[in-house]
């Protein structure tokens, strides 16, 4: 190792300015899309889009974590690296059980099915693992699936069909989704395709995903969740996540609701490249993703070091029935990071108007914070985070009674220099009129992920305030609400004192 790498080495602890302290960062270098999502013998498997050449977009490799609660990781060698065939872009990984693929001599195993990217060209391909993630063999007669002139032909996503005791592949292609079938993951066959007309269309499709969920819980009433990412025009700008309901039926995806209709996962800006983790045990129940969170739009250009990008907490999904009829995503913060709470303050039913800061005593930095509000007789009200009266500086969170708007302000949140594309406020319609409110926001180092009203409305963005920015307040415009709850909690950091991140670097 060279005396400039040693001196890299040395002065990773993650704790560097805007280090994230619960979300998951590489050590160094770039990382954007999670990849091969997979629970196998009591361990969740992270792997990701990662360049260990520098801290931009380049050559794609799979970087790989494995946790044991999905809150602290640990970082693994290197995964999958480029060959002849090309860059490794972004897939899925599974449980082959039965050994369908032939590649475990009749026991079970794990299979990573990915995009090959070689001059523009992306093709299918497969690999597997005989020691539990930790090396992989490339598949002898890669590609599986070739490439038929399609222009931006990748990141499939790969299921155990029960029902059609098949496998099956979403694939992304263009400005729509491809779906395929196999017995064995080798030998594929083309089953149909959706989405030329359907949703938001503002840039190429991205990073699918097809899962079914019980609507209210209830096991018999089940539908289909089509997640698909689109590279720009989502609806805070830049890249985002959509999401269709529907039926599928082992060979056809069909949307519930009109086609022009499009759903969005994420208000914020920096929510991308959604996957769910495979093979969660059926006892657990849930249904689990993260997401990168950035935004194509400045992903090269924010201001970290030696590292580049973190990944979403973990968050489980729910499909919910509202009053109208309506069925959709409701996303909520997995409960294993409650083990990082530190309680640091509580306050229950009290009447507050615009002259009360009732956290004008408080300064957190790393910290979850909860509040229920209701006698909402007031403009405007909501929080502001990451706040230094000194230098003006601030990320507001509020909701408008008047227009019935959620939004996260970033304007003055701390540094916006390094994009033009970055400042801003993002915004959500509440579609109807409200008395009571719940707000459930995560603050880390360099990110605010808010969830509305039991997660019925996300908003995720990264901010990149001074350290010594930490004053809270809690502010109202134009009448006075009732606090029925409010709660705050610093954070611990997943890296521990020793910090857990320095092994096994990924190089």
């Amino acid at each position: 190792m060279s005396d400039l790498n040693s001196l890299v080495e040395a002065r990773i602890d993650y704790r560097e300015k805007y280090r994230p302290q619960f979300h998951f960062s590489p050590r160094k270098h770039w990382m954007n899309d999670p990849n091969g999502l997979v629970f196998y013998k009591g361990e969740y498997h992270l792997f990701y889009q990662y360049y260990p050449g520098g801290n931009t977009w380049g050559p794609m490799h799979w970087g790989h974590a494995k946790s044991n609660d999905m809150v602290k990781w640990q970082h693994c060698s290197i995964a999958l690296e480029p060959d002849e065939l090309g860059m490794i872009f972004s897939g899925s990984v599974v449980v082959d059980w039965h050994d369908t693929s032939g590649f475990f001599n009749g026991g079970e195993g794990l299979v990573a099915i990915f995009t090959h990217s070689n001059e523009g060209v992306q093709t299918q391909s497969i690999a597997y693992s005989l020691d539990e993630g930790q090396s992989w063999t490339k598949y002898e007669n890669n590609p599986v699936i070739p490439n038929e002139h399609i222009k931006d032909f990748r990141d499939p996503k790969v299921f155990w069909h029960e029902v059609t005791q098949k496998w099956i592949m979403v694939l992304a292609a263009g400005q729509k989704v491809m779906l395929y079938g196999s017995t064995n993951l080798r030998k594929w066959t083309f089953l149909s395709e959706f989405g030329e007309s359907e949703g938001a269309h503002g840039g190429v499709w991205e990073c699918p995903d097809l899962f079914s969920l019980p609507v209210n819980g209830d096991l018999l009433n089940q539908k289909w969740i089509l997640q698909v990412d689109i590279g720009s025009g989502a609806v805070a700008g830049g890249s985002g996540a959509q999401y269709f309901v529907g039926e599928f039926d082992g060979t056809t995806f069909k949307n519930v609701n009109e086609p022009e209709k499009t759903l969005w996962l994420d208000f914020g800006k920096d929510f991308y490249a959604t996957q769910s983790f495979s093979d969660i045990p059926i006892e657990d129940g849930r249904r689990i993703w993260l997401a990168w969170m950035s935004n194509w739009e400045y992903a090269n250009e924010v201001p970290t070091s030696p590292w580049r990008s973190a990944m979403t907490i973990p968050r489980e999904v729910e499909l919910k029935q509202t009053a109208n009829g309506d069925i959709k995503l409701h996303q909520h913060p997995i409960h294993e990071l409650k083990k990082l709470r530190q309680e640091k303050f509580k306050m229950n039913n009290r009447v507050v108007n615009g002259e009360m800061n009732v956290l004008k005593d408080q300064k957190e930095e790393v910290f979850e914070l909860i509040a229920e509000v209701e006698n909402l007789s007031a403009e405007e009200f909501g929080f502001e985070l990451r706040k230094s009266s000194k230098k003006k500086e601030g990320t507001i969170v509020g909701y408008n009674l008047l227009a019935n708007k959620l939004f996260i302000d970033r304007e003055n949140s701390g540094d916006v220099s390094f994009s033009e594309q970055f400042k801003g406020k993002h915004v959500a319609t509440i579609e109807k009129s409200l008395n009571k409110v719940k707000f459930h926001i995560f603050i880390d180092k360099s990110s605010i992920e808010l969830f509305f009203q039991e997660g019925e409305v996300v908003l995720t963005d990264l901010i990149f305030p001074d350290d010594d920015s930490q004053e809270l307040a809690f502010y109202i415009k134009g009448g006075e609400v009732t606090i029925l709850n409010l709660e705050v909690y610093a954070l611990k950091s997943v890296w521990g004192d020793e910090s857990e991140g320095a092994g096994n670097v990924n190089e």
